[in-house]
């Protein structure tokens, strides 16, 4: 159960930091409006903040959430970029989470 916990808040987290560098790349390469900005600052404050929830030391942390990000980073190419995943690229995401696993539930 704390893994599904875990996994979920790292999940909310990736997918905070990559609408909010998402809004400022729509803005900067296709020229949408720069209104856009301000939901994108909203999303890294949002961010920053649920870093906070997290329950280990930042560094640790920061190494566990890179395994969701690059999963979740991967959905967001297949969802919204309509991007098919190779076998490559689900078989990376397997080893990132694994890897998250590791980090974040190892014994205290």
């Amino acid at each position: 159960m704390e893994l599904l916990r875990l996994a979920a808040l790292f999940a909310v987290t990736a997918l905070a930091e990559i609408v909010g560098c998402y809004l400022p790349w729509l803005v900067l390469k296709q020229g949408r409006s720069a209104l856009l900005l301000l939901p994108a600052a909203l999303s890294l404050a949002t961010f920053a903040w649920l870093l906070t929830l997290h329950p280990s030391a930042a560094g640790r942390t920061y190494a566990a959430y890179g395994g969701m990000y690059i999963a979740v980073a991967l959905l967001w190419l297949r969802l919204v970029d309509g991007v098919a995943l190779t076998r490559w690229d689900l078989a990376g995401a397997a080893i990132a989470l694994l890897g998250m696993a590791v980090i974040a539930l190892q014994p205290t």
